[in-house]
């Protein structure tokens, strides 16, 4: 089976779950081509695992100091460019086309009927789960920005509906607890966030930034060049993340059981969504704005313990070869019988179990 695996670049998020589909791939032996869009060519890094990728300009969005820059995000994506990119792509030899929310090989294969299997957690918001903040163009965007033929969510809970559970790394670091706290907010301004971590000169902070152009010591704060290996080094090690409100890097600090204090994009539904949900499982507390008052007091609260989560990626790539397409619900029922949440979550997620039904044949998993 010669597979093509479609993804987007603007985050780091959606390349640290490709990585994680890469790794399982290549375990079974299968034959995948990966694209990336949404970021300069030079904007990659330590992307050794995805061979000989290809890079398209694709659809992003610009940021300034924490929001959404909605009319420079329209100035700034060539739709022209877009339109030739989807155009010269040949998905003609592939068997199908995988997807993490990436437009130009979602749009090539629609274009050249290949069957499309999209996997991201914007797929999960097609479904019926909790959101903030969304409106009607958003949910425009959601259902014609990357369209695929079939979609495959993914979110911390699965609300009775057909998503499974998130795709973080296999833990082959030890984990610690050093009480420093790792700190990733790349939409926000890199001297407003030193400003404020300086403030509590008792922590020891390592803040990742892509603005960083070296790695140096800023009172009680290491800045840090974005580096993936040394990113995944302190995280294991760290108490806590300070992070935005994106999906991926909250899914593998819950799995090592470090506690959360997320600042979602201001102008972005998804993660202002993501952060609602995490605060109602009990699993992060969240600040509005770079909030010296809301750090304080998460510094003083502990852990809520960790989310088991088993190896979706492999258990996807394995369905994905099987070719049994169109039947996906064993593969969501054994992916969900080996979550297991900590005490405290289970406690603040009984009524989810009530309110939302199953919306598939099988019965779903409504113990926790």
């Amino acid at each position: 089976m010669k597979i093509l695996y479609g993804v987007q670049g603007t985050g780091n998020g959606h390349i640290s779950r490709a990585r994680e589909m890469a790794r399982a791939f290549s375990t079974l032996g299968a034959e995948v081509d990966f694209l990336f869009t949404g970021r300069p060519d030079n904007r990659y890094f330590d992307m050794d695992c995805f061979g000989q990728y290809q890079v398209r300009r694709g659809l992003t969005f610009v940021t300034e100091n924490g929001e959404v820059n909605r009319w420079k995000t329209l100035a700034n994506n060539h739709i022209t460019t877009f339109l030739h990119d989807v155009r010269s792509l040949d998905v003609s030899g592939y068997d199908v086309v995988l997807n993490d929310f990436e437009p130009v090989s979602a749009w090539a294969a629609r274009r050249q009927k290949v069957h499309s299997i999209g996997i991201s957690h914007q797929n999960a918001f097609l479904c019926d789960i909790p959101t903030q903040g969304r409106s009607w163009v958003d949910a425009m965007v959601l259902r014609g920005f990357a369209p695929t033929a079939q979609q495959l969510g993914v979110h911390w809970f699965h609300f009775n509906q057909m998503i499974l559970p998130p795709i973080v790394p296999l833990h082959v670091a030890p984990v610690g607890h050093d009480q420093s706290v790792l700190v990733y907010l790349p939409f926000e301004n890199l001297q407003a966030v030193l400003e404020l971590l300086t403030r509590f000169t008792q922590v020891h902070f390592y803040c990742y930034h892509p603005d960083a152009v070296e790695d140096r010591e800023y009172s009680n704060v290491s800045v840090r060049q974005l580096n993936r290996e040394s990113f995944h080094q302190r995280l294991h090690q760290c108490c806590g993340v300070i992070a935005n409100g994106g999906f991926e890097l909250p899914s593998e600090a819950m799995s090592l059981g470090k506690k959360l204090l997320l600042k979602p994009l201001h102008g972005q539904y998804e993660q202002i969504s993501n952060v609602m949900t995490l605060e109602m499982m009990g699993l992060a507390r969240s600040m509005s704005y770079l909030d010296p008052a809301a750090v304080r007091n998460w510094l003083d609260c502990g852990s809520v313990g960790a989310v088991t989560v088993p190896d979706v990626a492999m258990g996807i790539a394995r369905w994905v070869l099987s070719g049994n397409w169109h039947h996906c619900d064993e593969l969501w029922l054994q992916l969900w019988e080996r979550v297991e949440y900590p005490e405290v979550v289970q406690e603040a997620m009984v009524e989810w179990c009530t309110h939302y039904p199953p919306n598939h044949k099988h019965s779903a998993i409504t113990t926790l």
